[in-house]
């Protein structure tokens, strides 16, 4: 059995049921990410301890990203009795917008130790590009505005 000394359990508790967040198949919490441009490419990485990779899908419409996950309870029998469930169980669910400089047709799906790592390439439209200028008449010509 598993006992645990924590001063504030009876308030985490009776938070919990004030807003609503207790019971195994409870609403989780927030499913933390990170998100940064890598070279030519725009890096999201989302927590999702616990979660094996067939349980998460990846949705993208028009430029909403929608990533899913469910984290199933771990003890496999029923005849198990729980003395102690902290950890959130359920779907977790988070929606980025994307912004139109970004090749959603591309994207590359990693999972790894429990983090979803999303790499998404820079559009080749929003790539910055030199423009050439071509001279006409082989002399100086004044541009105003």
């Amino acid at each position: 059995m598993l006992m645990r000394t924590d001063p504030f359990r009876e308030l985490d508790r009776l938070t919990q049921q004030l807003m609503g967040t207790t019971g195994t198949w409870s609403k989780p919490s927030v499913m933390p990410m990170d998100a940064y441009r890598e070279g030519d490419d725009y890096v999201i990485a989302f927590d999702l301890p616990g979660v094996s990779a067939d349980a998460i899908d990846i949705d993208v419409e028009r430029n909403m990203l929608t990533v899913k996950a469910e984290r199933r309870p771990t003890a496999k029998s029923e005849d198990v009795q729980m003395e102690l469930s902290e950890r959130p169980l359920g779907v977790f669910s988070r929606q980025v917008m994307l912004a139109d400089t970004l090749d959603t047709e591309h994207i590359k799906a990693d999972y790894d130790a429990g983090v979803l790592t999303l790499r998404i390439p820079i559009a080749e439209r929003a790539k910055p590009r030199k423009v050439t200028i071509s001279a006409t008449g082989g002399g100086r010509k004044e541009i105003s505005g």
